[in-house]
């Protein structure tokens, strides 16, 4: 922040600071109840699936399991299908708590699954699998919030589609 004003450097911290707590907060209500944004309606077959689809995104993400030890220290792993027609990015991923997953770009240092400012890249009409062999990874570190049924709320918050909150299903690793 190299030439940055005290007061400029205030209020972006600020903002940051806002951005995730209504990101937080969203996350944390209505942990039984799987939806995204109020602008990209939803669908669910079960905890671990999702399926948006709204005016031109087309995303699914199945198999979503959250691979946690006793301290909440894991990773979340998950397969994203890009049927948008656009680029899309993976930027952010948070969990109850005000808890974030920290993204781990795929072993290609560009192209599907890379990691860049903008988050992960999923390219359109692609599939890319998180937690798998050589793609992209997102850590978790003290997760809590997992339900009774062995779920955990997760929001992901995508360039083009915007905010996506479902169940991940927890296992034990």
């Amino acid at each position: 922040m190299t030439g940055t004003t005290p007061r400029g450097r205030f209020s972006l911290s600020v903002s940051l600071s806002v951005a995730l707590a209504v990101l937080a907060a969203g996350c944390a209500s209505s942990p039984s109840s799987p939806h995204a944004a109020a602008s990209a309606p939803v669908s669910t077959s079960g905890p671990g699936h999702v399926h948006v689809d709204v005016a031109d995104v087309d995303m699914t993400i199945t198999n979503a399991v959250a691979h946690l030890d006793r301290s909440g220290d894991g990773s979340l792993g998950m397969t994203v299908r890009n049927d948008d027609g656009v680029p899309e990015h993976l930027g952010m991923v948070v969990t109850p708590g005000g808890g974030r997953g920290v993204l781990v770009g795929g072993k290609s240092a560009e192209g599907n699954g890379s990691l860049s400012t903008a988050g992960i890249l999923l390219l359109s009409g692609t599939t890319v699998t998180f937690g798998g062999g050589s793609g992209p990874r997102v850590l978790l570190h003290r997760v809590h919030g997992v339900t009774a049924a062995h779920t955990l709320p997760v929001a992901l918050q995508f360039g083009v589609a915007g905010l996506v909150r479902f169940q991940a299903r927890v296992a034990s690793s």
